[in-house]
Protein backbone atom coordinates (compact mmCIF):
# COMPACT_ATOMS: atom_id res chain seq x y z
CA UNK A 1 0.00 0.00 0.00
CA UNK A 2 1.39 3.36 -0.86
CA UNK A 3 2.22 5.56 1.76
CA UNK A 4 1.23 9.69 1.58
CA UNK A 5 2.83 10.62 4.78
CA UNK A 6 5.63 13.09 3.05
CA UNK A 7 3.08 15.14 0.50
CA UNK A 8 0.35 17.26 0.25
CA UNK A 9 -2.53 16.49 -0.93
CA UNK A 10 -3.14 17.41 -4.69
CA UNK A 11 -4.44 21.26 -4.30
CA UNK A 12 -2.64 22.42 -1.09
CA UNK A 13 0.71 23.46 -0.20
CA UNK A 14 2.67 24.12 3.24
CA UNK A 15 3.77 27.47 3.29
CA UNK A 16 6.71 28.80 4.90
CA UNK A 17 8.47 31.95 6.59
CA UNK A 18 8.32 34.23 3.49
CA UNK A 19 4.98 32.68 2.36
CA UNK A 20 3.51 33.11 5.92
CA UNK A 21 4.60 36.74 6.65
CA UNK A 22 2.94 38.28 3.53
CA UNK A 23 -0.10 36.08 4.13
CA UNK A 24 0.16 37.84 7.35
CA UNK A 25 0.43 40.88 6.26
CA UNK A 26 -2.29 41.40 3.23
CA UNK A 27 -4.72 39.92 5.81
CA UNK A 28 -4.28 42.10 8.40
CA UNK A 29 -4.26 45.37 6.27
CA UNK A 30 -7.12 44.06 5.01
CA UNK A 31 -8.73 43.68 8.46
CA UNK A 32 -7.75 47.29 8.95
CA UNK A 33 -9.67 48.28 6.49
CA UNK A 34 -12.60 46.95 7.34
CA UNK A 35 -12.70 47.26 11.01
CA UNK A 36 -11.66 51.31 10.50
CA UNK A 37 -15.56 51.38 8.96
CA UNK A 38 -17.14 49.65 11.24
CA UNK A 39 -16.97 46.19 10.40
CA UNK A 40 -17.45 42.93 13.17
CA UNK A 41 -15.22 40.03 12.69
CA UNK A 42 -16.67 36.25 12.46
CA UNK A 43 -15.85 32.92 12.03
CA UNK A 44 -17.86 30.23 10.96
CA UNK A 45 -16.95 26.91 11.27
CA UNK A 46 -15.02 25.10 8.65
CA UNK A 47 -17.54 21.86 8.91
CA UNK A 48 -21.06 22.63 7.67
CA UNK A 49 -23.69 20.96 7.19
CA UNK A 50 -24.23 19.83 3.43
CA UNK A 51 -27.90 21.71 3.45
CA UNK A 52 -26.33 24.70 4.15
CA UNK A 53 -25.14 24.63 0.56
CA UNK A 54 -28.09 22.81 -1.18
CA UNK A 55 -30.18 25.54 -1.25
CA UNK A 56 -32.55 26.79 -4.48
CA UNK A 57 -29.89 29.35 -5.13
CA UNK A 58 -27.42 25.60 -5.68
CA UNK A 59 -23.98 27.14 -7.25
CA UNK A 60 -21.64 23.82 -5.76
CA UNK A 61 -22.23 21.33 -7.52
CA UNK A 62 -21.92 18.03 -4.93
CA UNK A 63 -18.81 16.78 -6.24
CA UNK A 64 -16.55 19.99 -5.89
CA UNK A 65 -17.14 19.69 -2.34
CA UNK A 66 -15.04 17.69 0.06
CA UNK A 67 -18.18 15.74 1.76
CA UNK A 68 -17.66 13.22 4.87
CA UNK A 69 -20.04 11.86 7.84
CA UNK A 70 -20.50 13.19 11.30
CA UNK A 71 -20.96 10.29 14.02
CA UNK A 72 -24.44 10.32 13.47
CA UNK A 73 -24.55 9.65 10.05
CA UNK A 74 -25.21 13.28 8.60
CA UNK A 75 -23.72 14.63 5.62
CA UNK A 76 -21.28 17.57 5.92
CA UNK A 77 -18.71 19.45 3.86
CA UNK A 78 -15.35 21.20 4.47
CA UNK A 79 -16.69 25.08 4.10
CA UNK A 80 -16.47 25.58 0.12
CA UNK A 81 -17.30 29.23 0.76
CA UNK A 82 -17.92 31.87 3.34
CA UNK A 83 -20.89 33.92 2.17
CA UNK A 84 -23.49 31.25 2.87
CA UNK A 85 -22.54 30.18 6.12
CA UNK A 86 -22.38 33.78 7.25
CA UNK A 87 -26.15 34.20 5.12
CA UNK A 88 -26.61 31.08 8.00
CA UNK A 89 -25.32 32.57 10.89
CA UNK A 90 -26.83 36.19 9.98
CA UNK A 91 -30.89 34.39 9.48
CA UNK A 92 -30.28 32.15 12.98
CA UNK A 93 -27.63 33.85 15.33
CA UNK A 94 -28.26 37.99 14.52
CA UNK A 95 -32.03 38.27 14.48
CA UNK A 96 -33.19 41.58 16.38
CA UNK A 97 -29.70 43.62 15.93
CA UNK A 98 -29.58 47.15 14.48
CA UNK A 99 -29.59 46.92 10.57
CA UNK A 100 -27.57 47.07 8.56
CA UNK A 101 -25.42 44.93 9.64
CA UNK A 102 -21.34 45.07 8.78
CA UNK A 103 -19.51 41.97 8.88
CA UNK A 104 -15.85 40.93 8.09
CA UNK A 105 -14.38 37.46 7.92
CA UNK A 106 -11.32 36.01 7.50
CA UNK A 107 -10.79 32.45 6.75
CA UNK A 108 -9.87 29.19 4.47
CA UNK A 109 -12.32 27.62 2.09
CA UNK A 110 -11.71 24.37 0.55
CA UNK A 111 -13.46 23.82 -3.47
CA UNK A 112 -11.94 19.78 -4.78
CA UNK A 113 -11.52 21.26 -8.58
CA UNK A 114 -10.41 17.62 -10.23
CA UNK A 115 -10.39 19.02 -14.13
CA UNK A 116 -7.89 22.38 -13.22
CA UNK A 117 -4.26 21.50 -13.50
CA UNK A 118 -2.19 23.31 -10.93
CA UNK A 119 -5.45 24.39 -9.22
CA UNK A 120 -5.78 25.80 -5.13
CA UNK A 121 -8.27 23.42 -3.35
CA UNK A 122 -7.36 25.16 -0.41
CA UNK A 123 -7.10 28.98 -0.30
CA UNK A 124 -7.66 31.85 2.27
CA UNK A 125 -10.20 34.51 2.07
CA UNK A 126 -11.17 37.59 3.64
CA UNK A 127 -14.19 39.99 2.83
CA UNK A 128 -17.30 41.80 3.80
CA UNK A 129 -20.77 41.26 3.88
CA UNK A 130 -22.94 44.10 3.95
CA UNK A 131 -26.22 42.59 5.16
CA UNK A 132 -30.15 43.98 5.77
CA UNK A 133 -29.44 47.31 2.62
CA UNK A 134 -30.69 47.04 -0.72
CA UNK A 135 -29.95 50.58 -1.44
CA UNK A 136 -27.43 52.62 -3.75
CA UNK A 137 -25.96 53.84 -0.87
CA UNK A 138 -24.69 50.49 0.43
CA UNK A 139 -24.19 49.02 -3.04
CA UNK A 140 -21.73 52.15 -3.31
CA UNK A 141 -20.05 51.18 0.34
CA UNK A 142 -18.91 47.95 -0.84
CA UNK A 143 -17.83 48.97 -4.32
CA UNK A 144 -15.62 51.69 -2.69
CA UNK A 145 -14.97 49.25 -0.30
CA UNK A 146 -13.40 46.87 -2.67
CA UNK A 147 -11.60 49.67 -4.99
CA UNK A 148 -9.82 50.32 -1.60
CA UNK A 149 -8.55 47.42 -1.08
CA UNK A 150 -7.52 46.86 -4.94
CA UNK A 151 -5.19 50.11 -4.25
CA UNK A 152 -4.01 49.01 -1.02
CA UNK A 153 -2.13 46.03 -2.76
CA UNK A 154 1.90 47.12 -3.32
CA UNK A 155 1.48 45.53 -6.79
CA UNK A 156 1.05 48.42 -9.06
CA UNK A 157 -1.85 48.95 -10.95
CA UNK A 158 -5.27 47.62 -10.62
CA UNK A 159 -8.93 47.28 -12.22
CA UNK A 160 -12.20 46.46 -11.32
CA UNK A 161 -14.84 45.25 -13.32
CA UNK A 162 -18.18 46.05 -13.28
CA UNK A 163 -21.19 44.15 -14.28
CA UNK A 164 -24.90 43.32 -13.66
CA UNK A 165 -26.70 40.01 -13.72
CA UNK A 166 -30.12 41.43 -13.92
CA UNK A 167 -28.95 41.96 -17.88
CA UNK A 168 -28.13 38.08 -18.61
CA UNK A 169 -31.27 37.02 -16.61
CA UNK A 170 -33.61 39.17 -18.62
CA UNK A 171 -32.00 37.99 -21.93
CA UNK A 172 -31.86 34.01 -21.45
CA UNK A 173 -35.22 34.34 -19.70
CA UNK A 174 -36.74 34.62 -23.00
CA UNK A 175 -34.78 31.46 -24.44
CA UNK A 176 -37.29 29.51 -22.68
CA UNK A 177 -34.92 26.81 -22.24
CA UNK A 178 -33.72 24.50 -18.92
CA UNK A 179 -31.36 25.01 -16.31
CA UNK A 180 -28.60 22.82 -18.30
CA UNK A 181 -28.43 25.14 -20.93
CA UNK A 182 -28.47 28.38 -19.62
CA UNK A 183 -26.05 27.29 -17.80
CA UNK A 184 -24.25 26.00 -20.31
CA UNK A 185 -24.59 29.81 -22.27
CA UNK A 186 -23.51 31.23 -18.87
CA UNK A 187 -20.26 28.91 -18.89
CA UNK A 188 -19.24 29.68 -22.12
CA UNK A 189 -20.06 33.45 -21.63
CA UNK A 190 -18.17 33.88 -18.68
CA UNK A 191 -14.65 32.24 -20.52
CA UNK A 192 -15.41 34.26 -23.07
CA UNK A 193 -15.78 31.21 -25.42
CA UNK A 194 -17.18 32.54 -28.73
CA UNK A 195 -16.51 30.10 -31.21
CA UNK A 196 -18.32 27.34 -28.77
CA UNK A 197 -21.19 29.95 -27.38
CA UNK A 198 -21.66 30.15 -31.27
CA UNK A 199 -22.39 26.98 -31.99
CA UNK A 200 -24.47 26.80 -29.05
CA UNK A 201 -26.85 29.45 -29.78
CA UNK A 202 -26.82 28.77 -33.49
CA UNK A 203 -28.13 25.34 -32.34
CA UNK A 204 -31.65 27.38 -30.38
CA UNK A 205 -31.99 29.41 -33.65
CA UNK A 206 -31.42 32.97 -34.91
CA UNK A 207 -33.39 35.50 -33.33
CA UNK A 208 -32.77 38.95 -31.40
CA UNK A 209 -32.55 36.73 -28.23
CA UNK A 210 -29.69 34.27 -29.50
CA UNK A 211 -27.93 37.36 -31.17
CA UNK A 212 -27.64 39.50 -28.33
CA UNK A 213 -26.09 36.59 -26.19
CA UNK A 214 -23.63 36.44 -28.66
CA UNK A 215 -22.45 40.30 -28.24
CA UNK A 216 -22.81 39.50 -24.19
CA UNK A 217 -19.06 38.93 -23.95
CA UNK A 218 -18.20 41.83 -26.33
CA UNK A 219 -19.79 44.30 -24.42
CA UNK A 220 -16.76 45.33 -22.31
CA UNK A 221 -15.42 48.78 -21.86
CA UNK A 222 -16.30 51.80 -20.50
CA UNK A 223 -19.37 54.54 -21.22
CA UNK A 224 -19.91 53.06 -24.61
CA UNK A 225 -21.21 49.85 -23.75
CA UNK A 226 -24.27 51.07 -22.41
CA UNK A 227 -25.73 52.14 -25.25
CA UNK A 228 -24.42 49.04 -27.11
CA UNK A 229 -26.06 46.99 -24.86
CA UNK A 230 -29.16 49.55 -25.26
CA UNK A 231 -29.17 48.62 -28.84
CA UNK A 232 -29.95 44.61 -27.88
CA UNK A 233 -33.27 45.87 -27.15
CA UNK A 234 -32.88 43.21 -24.00
CA UNK A 235 -36.99 44.04 -22.37
CA UNK A 236 -37.76 46.27 -19.65
CA UNK A 237 -35.74 43.99 -16.95
CA UNK A 238 -33.10 44.22 -18.77
CA UNK A 239 -33.12 48.08 -19.53
CA UNK A 240 -33.81 48.04 -15.64
CA UNK A 241 -30.78 46.66 -14.86
CA UNK A 242 -28.70 48.33 -17.23
CA UNK A 243 -30.19 51.88 -15.60
CA UNK A 244 -29.17 50.67 -12.62
CA UNK A 245 -25.53 49.97 -13.52
CA UNK A 246 -25.10 52.92 -15.39
CA UNK A 247 -25.73 54.98 -12.34
CA UNK A 248 -23.29 52.85 -9.63
CA UNK A 249 -20.63 53.50 -12.93
CA UNK A 250 -21.65 57.05 -12.83
CA UNK A 251 -21.03 57.56 -8.98
CA UNK A 252 -17.83 55.20 -8.96
CA UNK A 253 -16.23 58.06 -11.83
CA UNK A 254 -16.98 60.72 -10.35
CA UNK A 255 -15.57 59.44 -6.80
CA UNK A 256 -12.16 59.98 -8.54
CA UNK A 257 -11.66 56.25 -10.32
CA UNK A 258 -11.86 56.83 -13.78
CA UNK A 259 -9.13 54.33 -15.61
CA UNK A 260 -10.07 52.36 -12.56
CA UNK A 261 -13.41 50.44 -13.75
CA UNK A 262 -14.27 48.52 -17.24
CA UNK A 263 -17.98 47.31 -17.59
CA UNK A 264 -18.51 43.96 -18.62
CA UNK A 265 -21.46 42.97 -19.12
CA UNK A 266 -20.45 39.15 -20.01
CA UNK A 267 -19.34 39.23 -15.89
CA UNK A 268 -22.11 36.60 -15.25
CA UNK A 269 -20.72 35.06 -12.16
CA UNK A 270 -21.99 31.18 -11.73
CA UNK A 271 -23.05 32.17 -7.81
CA UNK A 272 -26.67 31.80 -8.85
CA UNK A 273 -27.37 33.82 -5.45
CA UNK A 274 -26.09 36.38 -7.37
CA UNK A 275 -29.42 39.53 -8.15
CA UNK A 276 -27.57 42.63 -9.27
CA UNK A 277 -24.70 44.31 -9.51
CA UNK A 278 -21.36 41.88 -10.02
CA UNK A 279 -17.65 42.50 -9.71
CA UNK A 280 -14.22 41.14 -9.95
CA UNK A 281 -11.24 42.43 -9.32
CA UNK A 282 -7.20 42.33 -11.22
CA UNK A 283 -4.01 43.41 -9.90
CA UNK A 284 -1.07 43.79 -12.17
CA UNK A 285 1.30 40.70 -12.12
CA UNK A 286 -2.03 38.42 -11.39
CA UNK A 287 -3.56 36.93 -14.12
CA UNK A 288 -6.47 35.78 -12.67
CA UNK A 289 -9.03 37.68 -9.94
CA UNK A 290 -8.24 38.60 -6.72
CA UNK A 291 -11.50 40.22 -5.46
CA UNK A 292 -15.02 38.94 -6.24
CA UNK A 293 -18.44 39.70 -5.15
CA UNK A 294 -21.83 41.34 -5.51
CA UNK A 295 -25.54 41.83 -4.66
CA UNK A 296 -27.22 38.73 -3.48
CA UNK A 297 -30.72 39.63 -2.40
CA UNK A 298 -32.23 36.33 -2.16
CA UNK A 299 -29.76 34.43 -0.07
CA UNK A 300 -30.86 34.97 3.30
CA UNK A 301 -34.34 34.38 2.15
CA UNK A 302 -34.04 30.63 1.91
CA UNK A 303 -32.39 30.70 5.61
CA UNK A 304 -35.88 31.89 6.77
CA UNK A 305 -34.37 36.14 6.85
CA UNK A 306 -35.39 37.81 4.16
CA UNK A 307 -33.06 40.55 3.81
CA UNK A 308 -30.89 42.48 0.96
CA UNK A 309 -26.81 41.76 1.05
CA UNK A 310 -24.14 42.47 -0.52
CA UNK A 311 -20.14 41.99 -0.09
CA UNK A 312 -16.73 40.87 -1.72
CA UNK A 313 -14.11 38.59 -0.98
CA UNK A 314 -11.01 38.86 -1.81
CA UNK A 315 -8.13 36.02 -2.54
CA UNK A 316 -5.72 36.33 0.00
CA UNK A 317 -2.52 33.62 -1.10
CA UNK A 318 -3.01 35.36 -4.63
CA UNK A 319 -2.13 38.36 -3.40
CA UNK A 320 0.44 37.41 -1.18
CA UNK A 321 2.27 35.71 -4.05
CA UNK A 322 1.81 38.65 -6.33
CA UNK A 323 3.22 41.06 -3.70
CA UNK A 324 6.03 38.53 -3.21
CA UNK A 325 7.42 39.60 -6.29
CA UNK A 326 7.84 43.14 -5.99
CA UNK A 327 8.94 43.25 -2.27
CA UNK A 328 10.77 41.02 0.45
CA UNK A 329 8.38 39.57 3.17
CA UNK A 330 11.84 37.52 4.78
CA UNK A 331 11.65 37.78 8.43
CA UNK A 332 14.31 40.06 10.27
CA UNK A 333 17.12 38.03 12.25
CA UNK A 334 17.00 38.85 15.80
CA UNK A 335 18.37 41.39 17.32
CA UNK A 336 20.21 39.57 20.06
CA UNK A 337 21.14 35.96 21.04
CA UNK A 338 21.11 35.15 24.94
CA UNK A 339 23.21 32.12 25.90
CA UNK A 340 23.15 31.39 29.80
CA UNK A 341 26.40 30.00 31.15
CA UNK A 342 26.32 26.41 33.01
CA UNK A 343 24.33 27.29 36.26
CA UNK A 344 22.74 30.39 34.79
CA UNK A 345 20.46 29.14 32.18
CA UNK A 346 16.88 30.29 34.25
CA UNK A 347 18.28 33.36 34.98
CA UNK A 348 19.01 33.76 31.10
CA UNK A 349 16.02 33.00 30.00
CA UNK A 350 14.73 35.85 32.74
CA UNK A 351 17.15 38.42 31.15
CA UNK A 352 16.27 37.05 27.30
CA UNK A 353 11.63 37.70 28.46
CA UNK A 354 13.27 41.49 29.99
CA UNK A 355 15.29 42.28 26.92
CA UNK A 356 11.96 41.42 24.73
CA UNK A 357 9.66 43.69 26.83
CA UNK A 358 11.87 46.51 26.19
CA UNK A 359 11.15 46.01 22.40
CA UNK A 360 14.28 43.87 21.30
CA UNK A 361 13.50 40.70 19.44
CA UNK A 362 15.70 38.35 21.37
CA UNK A 363 16.49 34.30 21.16
CA UNK A 364 17.29 31.88 23.67
CA UNK A 365 19.95 29.91 22.51
CA UNK A 366 19.73 26.50 23.34
CA UNK A 367 23.57 25.46 21.98
CA UNK A 368 25.40 23.87 24.89
CA UNK A 369 28.79 26.04 24.28
CA UNK A 370 29.51 30.05 23.44
CA UNK A 371 31.16 28.49 20.31
CA UNK A 372 28.23 27.00 19.40
CA UNK A 373 26.46 29.90 19.92
CA UNK A 374 28.70 32.32 17.95
CA UNK A 375 28.26 29.82 15.27
CA UNK A 376 24.91 29.83 15.15
CA UNK A 377 24.55 33.32 15.51
CA UNK A 378 26.79 34.20 12.79
CA UNK A 379 24.81 31.63 10.30
CA UNK A 380 21.37 33.39 11.37
CA UNK A 381 22.71 36.72 10.83
CA UNK A 382 22.39 37.41 14.60
CA UNK A 383 25.27 40.17 15.24
CA UNK A 384 25.08 40.47 19.16
CA UNK A 385 25.43 37.47 21.96
CA UNK A 386 24.69 38.20 25.66
CA UNK A 387 26.09 35.69 27.55
CA UNK A 388 24.52 35.61 31.26
CA UNK A 389 27.05 34.19 33.91
CA UNK A 390 28.15 34.91 37.55
CA UNK A 391 29.80 37.94 36.16
CA UNK A 392 26.30 39.61 34.92
CA UNK A 393 26.16 39.69 31.30
CA UNK A 394 29.16 40.10 28.59
CA UNK A 395 27.83 41.51 25.47
CA UNK A 396 29.92 40.56 21.82
CA UNK A 397 29.30 41.35 18.56
CA UNK A 398 28.79 38.30 16.39
CA UNK A 399 31.00 38.73 12.39
CA UNK A 400 28.20 37.21 10.04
Amino acid sequence: MKRYDLITPEGTRDLLFEECAAVRAVEERLQGIFKSKGYSEVITPGLEFYDVFDQKSRYFPQETMYKLCDNKGRLMVVRPDSTMPIARMAATRLQGQQLPIRLCYSQSIYRNKPVMRGRSDEFRQTGIELIGSGSARAELEILSNALEVLGSFETGGYRLELGHIGFFKSLVAKLGCGADKIESIRSLIEVKNYPALNDLLDDMGNNEVTRALKQLPRLFGGEEIFEAAAALDPGEDGMAALGELRGTYARLISMGYEGKITVDLGLVNRMDYYTGTVIKGYIEGCGDAVLSGGRYDGLLGEFGMELPAAGFAVNIDAVARTEMKTRSFRPGAADVIVFGEDGFEAAAAVYCKELISKGYKAEYAVCDSVDEAKKYAAAKGIVRLDIFSGNGVEELTVSC
